[in-house]
Parts: C-alpha cells; sequence; structure tokens
C-alpha cells in the first residue's frame, strides 16, 4: 500500500472531522469536539483559508493528518508555522506515516521562509514526546502555554 499525502480540500471536510474525533479520543477528551464538518468545510473554501490541513492516505482512505496554520515570530522577523494537529490512526502507526506528515509540514515551512515550526504535545503522551525528540525537537520547557476560551474570553473582550 503505497503512502500518498496531499492537501485537503473543502471535500474533505467530514473526513478531517472524523480524524479530529479520533484525535480527541486518543487525548482522553472524546466529548471536547464542538467543529462540525460544515465549519471546516466553510473554513476551507474560504478565499484565506483558517488552516491547511495534509492527509496520510493508503488506498484512497485517510489514515492521518497534520492540521497547521501561519504564525509569525516578531523575534526572528520571519513567519512561522503552528502544527496544530498531528494524528496517525492506531493500526497505522510505527510505519513513518507520522513521520512523514511532518516532515512535509517542515520542506512547507522551509519553502515558505519561516524560521520556525512549532507545536505542543501532552506531558502524558510519552510516545509523541520520544518521536518529536527523535526528529531533533527541543521542549521548551521554560514556556507556560496559556489559554482564554468561553466566558473567559468573552469577559475580556467586552469589560463591563
Amino acid at each position: 500500500m503505497p503512502l500518498v499525502l496531499r492537501t485537503a480540500t473543502a471535500d474533505d471536510a467530514t473526513t478531517i472531522h472524523a480524524l479530529v474525533v479520533a484525535l480527541a479520543e486518543y487525548e482522553r477528551e472524546p466529548d471536547a469536539v464542538a467543529n462540525t464538518p460544515d465549519n471546516l468545510r466553510a473554513q476551507l473554501a474560504a478565499p484565506h483559508p483558517a488552516f491547511e490541513c495534509l492527509l496520510a492516505e493508503e488506498d484512497g482512505v485517510a489514515v492521518g493528518f497534520a492540521l497547521f496554520f501561519p504564525t509569525y515570530s516578531t523575534w526572528l522577523g520571519h513567519p512561522g508555522l503552528w502544527l496544530e494537529d498531528l494524528f496517525v490512526c492506531e493500526p497505522h502507526r510505527r510505519r513513518g506515516i507520522g513521520r512523514a506528515l511532518i516532515t512535509r509540514v517542515a520542506e512547507l515551512a522551509a519553502e515558505r521562509g519561516c524560521g520556525r515550526l512549532e507545536w505542543a504535545v501532552l506531558d502524558w503522551n510519552t510516545p509523541a514526546r520520544d518521536f518529536y525528540r527523535s526528529l531533533g525537537a527541543t521542549a521548551l520547557d521554560q514556556w507556560t502555554t496559556h489559554r482564554l476560551t468561553g466566558d473567559a474570553l468573552r469577559d475580556l473582550a467586552s469589560p463591563r
């Protein structure tokens, strides 16, 4: 089964959604996905999509994906890419699919003159952390990710 990596289109929204749900289940958050195939389809069909997605396929069936979007480093003075999701379905792991996906994202970053490719990984996900270290990635242990969402975001956006 030859592996095919291709750029997802709006027609792939249902497939992307299924992979996002599978990732959420793996990350122990099965009920956290609020996104929908219709939303993904609309975003991918937009003149300036909010994200890009690569699908890894074997025999026309998606077995993994990498979803990413642009960032910018004021210190480097260059754009970057943020890898939001990298996921390979369980039966297809340990066969180089994840490496192929992240390698392609790195190639795109280099082609676009990006100064960095970044992502986050859950601290309990030892297989992923080991995989990323094997690629030469450095964990930024001195940085802590912060997030505003839901009511906290709305409250800050419209103070009383």
